[in-house]
């Protein structure tokens, strides 16, 4: 009796107490809000997350299907804080990642510890339409990397994204816009950065990646940023239309995907090998009522892309140079039901990397029920390369939740 006694007691305390935390905001803007009553800082806190379902097959053109592989596992688990701090042109971005898949990476240039900081960034409005970034955080590099994985087309980013991409880093970037007319507006980005991927605690080897980018939009902005949000969630009312291009020099970079991928060690007094490595980006965005394409041309090259040693021995190291494309689009259906395609080539330089030319094609279909902020998406991959026999067949199905 006493232990029905203490339970109910407990009961009602817990109903009590969470009966007080009662809230104002609405599913998707965030847990928790706060600004001071002097307006001298804000704080907006929120949670997402991504259970992944995976299964492949391989298809031999000989013997057919053979059985594959499959896993469940939390794809990405974070903690989001974002806000002003003083002034309302003073904002900061902090985003924590508490998956294996997020913190995965450690090594002696990080202490060996999990890399849990994904985003630790100010932004200072401080003249006009100048705004500078600092802190770590993406860089402007190709449309489909700096669109959020919570708000992605298909189940994760093609293989465009993960082969070329430059990702994030610490550094300072400088952006301005202006407007040519009523709407026709021009974006600019410049940035510098240390060059070799995040939360990287030793001193800086080689040397520094400096990141331009210049954005598009002739018909004026997207809704809701939309033209770095996948699928045609806010229908335009009007066709929206926005063109990017990214140049990005990685100056005496010493890894083989310029500041990602591996370290190209050699005998070299620092233990390390050194080119400069050039990558280039190409893409577009547009919407129109539920209609969306989203398209990017990727290449890398490399001063030398061969690793050697100081006598001139190559070690088989190389760098990852050579050329990608992605073309996707999909199409919203008033029941927020969504189908979309894509195609993806991966067409490495094979004299250098031994890797044959890559495709994929990807049909997905979604259900979005409060937007990329609930919902279930899927997706089948058909993949081919060049000049083997077999192939691959992937099946993917996740859910989404953010607050």
């Amino acid at each position: 009796m006493k232990k029905i006694k203490l339970l109910l007691a407990l009961v009602a305390l817990s109903t009590a107490v969470f009966a007080q935390d009662v809230t104002n905001n609405k599913f998707g803007k965030g847990l928790y809000n706060v600004i001071a009553k002097d307006s001298s800082y804000s704080m907006k806190f929120a949670i997402r997350m991504q259970s992944l379902y995976v299964g492949d097959w391989t298809i031999n053109d000989s013997t057919g299907v053979s059985a594959g592989n499959s896993q469940f596992l939390i794809r990405r688990a974070r903690l989001k804080f974002g806000g002003f701090a003083f002034s309302p042109k003073v904002k900061y971005k902090v985003e924590l990642g508490l998956t294996n898949r997020d913190i995965s990476g450690a090594s002696s240039h990080t202490k060996g510890a999990p890399r849990v900081i994904l985003d630790a960034v100010v932004k200072w409005n401080f003249y006009k339409n100048f705004t500078l970034w600092a802190g770590q955080t993406k860089l402007p590099g190709n449309r489909e990397r700096v669109v959020s994985s919570a708000n992605l087309q298909f189940v994760d980013r093609s293989k465009l994204n993960s082969n070329f991409n430059i990702d994030r880093d610490m550094g300072a970037q400088l952006r301005h816009y202006f407007k040519l007319g009523k709407n026709f507006t021009v974006r600019e980005i410049v940035s510098v950065s240390q060059g070799e991927g995040r939360n990287v605690t030793d001193p800086n080897l080689g040397g520094y990646q400096y990141t331009s980018r210049i954005e598009i939009l002739p018909f004026g902005k997207f809704e809701s940023k939309g033209d770095y949000v996948g699928s045609s969630v806010k229908r335009e009312e009007k066709p929206k239309l926005a063109l990017g291009g990214t140049y990005d020099l990685h100056d005496r970079a010493v890894k083989n995907k310029s500041n990602q991928g591996s370290y190209m060690t050699n005998d070299s007094p620092s233990g390390y090998f050194e080119t400069d490595i050039t990558t280039i980006f190409g893409d577009m965005m547009f919407k129109y009522g539920g209609f969306s394409v989203m398209a990017e041309y990727a290449m890398r090259t490399a001063a030398k892309d061969s690793v050697a040693n100081v006598d001139g021995t190559k070690t088989g190291q190389v760098v990852g140079v050579g050329t990608g494309m992605n073309f996707q689009m999909g199409y919203m259906f008033k029941n927020n039901w969504e189908v979309a395609g894509r195609y993806t080539l991966t067409d490495w330089d094979t004299d250098v990397t031994g890797n044959e030319a890559q495709t994929q094609y990807t049909f997905g279909i979604g259900k979005f029920f409060k937007g990329h902020k609930l919902k279930v998406q899927s997706d089948v991959t058909y993949s081919t390369t060049e000049e083997s026999a077999d192939s691959d067949l992937i099946y993917r199905l996740q859910f989404d939740l953010h607050f």
